[in-house]
């Protein structure tokens, strides 16, 4: 029988045994501002699962009936199941209906599991997991709740055709289109979080987040920004749209040809989702792209049903996959 740990502050990580599953970060511990991490220990004294639990939050950053499960590792589907099923039990004790899982806190950090690899190599930044984590949160009664995917463009040359018009009518509407400033990389962030803000609150699982946490996750990508290819759209000096793309480093990394963008975020201010903003943005990322010697695109980690999918698909073919599971509370289990 394995023997569960609950740690409640972050101190508490270093009694921890070594393990085959690394220890949460102390950083890691306060900067998601966890409620409670569980640690599954064998009788070896090692390390073999773990997972942190929050309570979700909704739009308006009122807790939820939701619990979350993230920073989830496990050596093996046994550890891994029992783990999660103390997990449910934990949550279902705080009267939570429904636990969601993987996801670190929110959609703002990490969340889902790849569920279809594909032929395509992992791309820079892309969070990836040993391929039996899906089966341990299935054979823990645990179902898909929604599904994810990333995809390429072989070839960027193609255009949207409807580009140049709507570039005019949106040119016509004062509307103007620019690279980012990245010697004034905080401010931009700044205006890139308000908009955030309202471009995805009608996202799923969508909560806010505030303007540190999300500066601390944008800031370690400052060194590898290019910046034709973060554009931002403006009115009246307001923003009211962007696209965050960066290359694929990994193809360096891998010593083959840098040839790949990544389009990481595509966000419209909901007042404009009509206008054709969001069109035009990717094209001009990858007219930059083409400029800069790329000549494919991935658009990364969309939800299925996605506008931003739905642009891509003239273009575009599936190279990956990705699942969040959510299990529905009852009786505590035995």
């Amino acid at each position: 029988m394995n023997r569960l740990v609950i740690v409640n502050q972050a101190e508490e990580l270093a009694d921890l045994p070594d393990g085959e599953v690394e220890c949460l970060g102390y950083e890691t511990f306060q900067r998601a501002a966890v409620q409670c991490h569980l640690a599954l220990i064998d009788k070896q004294d090692r390390l073999v699962a773990r997972c942190s639990l929050w309570r979700a939050r909704n739009a308006q950053d009122e807790a939820t009936t939701d619990g979350l499960i993230g920073h989830y590792a496990a050596v093996d589907a046994d550890a891994g199941v029992e783990l999660l099923h103390h997990a449910v039990r934990q949550h279902e004790r705080k009267e939570c209906d429904r636990v969601i899982g993987p996801m670190d806190g929110s959609t703002w950090h990490r969340y889902r599991l790849v569920t279809d690899r594909g032929t395509e190599p992992t791309f820079f930044l892309e969070p990836d997991n040993p391929s039996d984590w899906p089966m341990h949160f299935t054979n823990a009664g645990f179902s898909p709740v929604a599904s994810y995917l990333s995809a390429l463009n072989p070839d960027i040359s193609r255009v949207d055709p409807r580009s140049d018009l709507r570039r005019a009518e949106l040119a016509r509407n004062g509307i103007h289109i620019r690279h980012v400033n990245v010697e004034n990389f905080n401010e931009e962030l700044s205006a890139i979080h308000k908009l955030s803000l309202s471009a995805f609150a009608n996202n799923r699982f969508y909560s806010p987040i505030e303007f540190e946490n999300f500066k601390a996750s944008y800031e370690p990508l400052r060194t590898f920004v290019r910046p034709e290819l973060v554009l931002l759209a403006e009115q009246d000096d307001r923003l009211i749209g962007f696209i965050f793309a960066i290359p694929n480093f990994s193809e360096a990394d891998r010593g083959e040809p840098l040839r790949t963008t990544i389009h990481k975020t595509l966000a419209v201010h909901p007042d404009y989702v009509d206008s054709g903003l969001g069109t035009v943005l990717s094209d001009d990322c990858q007219r930059a792209a083409r400029q800069l010697g790329f000549d494919r695109a991935i658009y990364a980690l969309m939800e299925e049903t996605n506008v931003s999918w739905l642009m891509s698909i003239p273009y575009a073919k599936i190279i990956r996959r990705y699942t969040l599971y959510g299990k529905q509370l009852g009786q505590v289990e035995h």
